[in-house]
C-alpha cells in the first residue's frame, strides 16, 4: 500500500489548480471535428498565426518533426489542413488551414465560449466582474511576452 505524502501548498498553488481546472473544463467542452488535443493545438496555431513550415510548427508545438509530419498527414486526410508551396521560397512547403478546418475551429471556439459563459453565469456579480477583468489582462500579458518563460 502506498502512502501519499502531501506537501504544504506553495503560494499560488490554488490559482494554478484553478487555471488547470478551467483549461481542462473548456477543452473538454469542444467536440467539433473530433480532434485530438495535439491536432486541435496545431490547427488552432495555424488558424491564429497563418501558414507555417512544418519544422516551425513542430518546434512551436513542442513535438518532433516526424510526429508533426504524421499529424499533418492526418489533418490532410481529415481535410482540415493542406500543404502548399511557399510563395517566398519555391522549394519550401507551408502547412495551412483549409476552409473546412476554419469551420471546425469556429465551431470549437463557439463551444468553448458557451462553456465559459455557463461558468461565468454561475458567478455572483463581483466575481463575474473580476473574471472579466482578469482573464483579458492575463491574455494580454501572454501575448506581450510571446514565448513561455520570458
Amino acid at each position: 500500500m502506498h502512502e501519499w505524502v502531501t506537501e504544504d501548498p506553495e503560494p499560488g498553488d490554488d490559482l494554478v489548480v484553478a487555471v488547470e481546472d478551467l483549461v481542462r473544463h473548456v477543452r473538454r467542452s469542444s467536440l467539433a471535428g473530433g480532434l485530438s488535443p495535439a491536432t486541435a493545438s496545431a490547427l488552432g496555431r495555424l488558424g491564429r498565426e497563418g501558414p507555417q513550415r512544418l519544422t516551425d510548427l513542430a518546434r512551436d508545438e513542442g513535438v518532433s518533426q516526424p510526429n508533426m509530419t504524421q499529424l499533418v498527414n492526418r489533418m490532410e486526410r481529415d481535410g482540415t489542413a493542406r500543404r502548399v508551396a511557399d510563395a517566398r521560397d519555391g522549394r519550401g512547403v507551408l502547412v495551412e488551414v483549409t476552409a473546412h478546418g476554419r469551420a471546425v475551429l469556429r465551431q470549437r471556439r463557439a463551444e468553448r465560449a458557451e462553456a465559459l459563459a455557463r461558468l461565468i453565469d454561475a458567478l455572483d456579480e463581483p466575481e463575474r466582474r473580476a473574471v472579466e477583468t482578469a482573464l483579458p489582462a492575463l491574455a494580454r500579458v501572454i501575448r506581450d511576452r510571446g514565448t513561455p518563460g520570458t
